[in-house]
């Protein structure tokens, strides 16, 4: 048995996404631990999953809500700051307290996830083997390729990569403050100098949940970077009886067309938003499935419901859902667009923060849907591209390799299956290749 511990960013989304491959893990034998504030825990919410806290004297319990408020809705350039500065706070915690965790607890190896550079750092300083997953957009840089977080779709001309060029100089420049911290912490733990996420990653083993089919066009990965597909097998749906579908589902016998929107579970409280896509599902004469996670309260639930969307709920079985759907309407966030891509749903990308332009821009870059602007996108701008998405079949069948491509990619069983064998361990499952 190997004593796997996970650092991650103490989000929901890669809490959730990383569940998947550390219950893949328990159910080979080894065991899996996250380590994070001791607001995290609540993330974990299966037995067989521990946790462990550490940072009470710097990132006390009852703080994380602040945190996810300054994240979600930043609102200035001082409040980016802000929020900028948090993410510096949390590595340097984390590289602080991370060492004596880890042996307190005899791991044998971190799951370092790529947007927290502490879990690689502290790795690698005391000899420890630990592998890199992205549960975004992957970070590792390489010329002429977008950044994550910017919006430009990828063009093979000089023109294109200086503007990547610039862009990334700009990003780098607003980072500074986790740049520093970064820097800080490797000199601290005896490293090799760095700065940067994409300097933190590991030489064993790279695991991201996209499929190459997605993506810009890749030259540089290294030779022990795997794609594997979204790690919750998103091509296969839950098993719900029709009664437990009944409530987020049209009738079987319904001809409207049926269309689901979230926008994830960090910045799923804008309202407007929402009103705006109701008000052109109304228009659309279609059946409008609104997920919000939690973001909105009653009163803006009936609201919408007055507005035109059909039904309103925090939490629906999502894969379900989108292999229903006509469309989906999304933040374009990685999770949820590789599992409409899995389940050949065009999607209308509304990117809001974080990696969504990236993600965005790969939506159109594939040709598997349209993307608009969440602040300035019209009701009427919103209808004509959900007419689009509705009528021309193009963008389904665009999405049939890259389904195809989802379906074989393995999920967490071939990431246990490439952990395994980067740590040189049994292998439980035959590999995926």
């Amino acid at each position: 048995m190997t004593h796997f511990a996970v650092v991650a960013p103490a989000l929901y989304s890669h809490f959730n996404t990383l569940m998947v491959l550390a219950r893949e893990l328990v159910t080979r034998g080894h065991r899996v631990t996250f380590i994070h504030r001791p607001d995290a825990a609540a993330y974990v919410k299966d037995a067989r999953v521990g946790f462990h806290a550490i940072g009470a004297a710097t990132h006390p319990a009852g703080s994380l809500p602040a945190m996810l408020a300054r994240v979600a809705n930043p609102g200035s350039p001082l409040g980016l700051r802000r929020v900028i500065l948090d993410m510096a706070a949390s590595t340097e915690m984390l590289c602080r307290e991370l060492p004596a965790a880890l042996k307190a607890l005899q791991v044998d190896c971190v799951l370092a996830d790529q947007m927290e550079a502490a879990g690689g750092m502290v790795a690698e300083s005391i000899g420890m083997p630990f592998i890199s997953i992205a549960c975004a957009l992957p970070v590792n840089r390489e010329p002429g390729i977008p950044l994550p977080v910017m919006p430009f779709v990828y063009e093979d001309s000089e023109r294109a990569f200086k503007i990547v060029e610039g862009s990334t100089r700009v990003y780098d420049w607003m980072m500074g403050p986790h740049h520093r911290a970064i820097a800080a912490e490797a000199e601290r733990l005896d490293l090799p100098p760095r700065s940067m996420l994409h300097e933190c990653l590991s030489p064993l083993a790279q695991i991201a949940q996209i499929v190459p089919g997605f993506d810009f066009p890749r030259r540089e990965l290294p030779a022990h970077f795997h794609h594997v597909g979204p790690l919750h097998a998103a091509n296969v749906a839950p098993a719900l009886s029709p009664q437990e579908l009944a409530p987020f589902l049209p009738p079987a016998s319904s001809t409207r067309p049926f269309i689901y929107a979230s926008l994830g579970t960090l910045v799923s409280d804008r309202y407007s938003l929402f009103k705006r896509i109701a008000k052109a599902c109304k228009q659309l004469d279609a059946d409008l499935l609104i997920a919000h996670c939690g973001g909105l309260n009653d009163a803006q639930v009936r609201s919408l419901e007055a507005i035109g969307a059909t039904r309103v709920h925090a939490y629906v079985p999502q894969l379900a859902v989108l292999a229903r759907a006509d469309a989906i309407v999304s933040h374009a966030g990685a999770n949820t667009i590789m599992e409409a891509v899995a389940a050949r749903t065009p999607i209308l990308a509304l990117p809001i923060a974080f990696d969504h332009p990236g993600g965005a821009a790969r939506v159109e870059y594939s040709g598997v849907g349209l993307r608009a602007s969440p602040r300035m996108s019209s009701v009427a701008d919103l209808v004509r591209k959900l007419r689009r998405l509705l009528a021309e079949p193009d963008f389904a069948a665009r999405m049939a390799p890259l389904s195809d491509a989802i379906r074989v990619a393995g999920g967490a069983p071939r990431a246990a299956d490439i952990i395994e064998a980067a740590l040189h361990l049994p292998t439980a499952v035959a590999s995926h290749g």
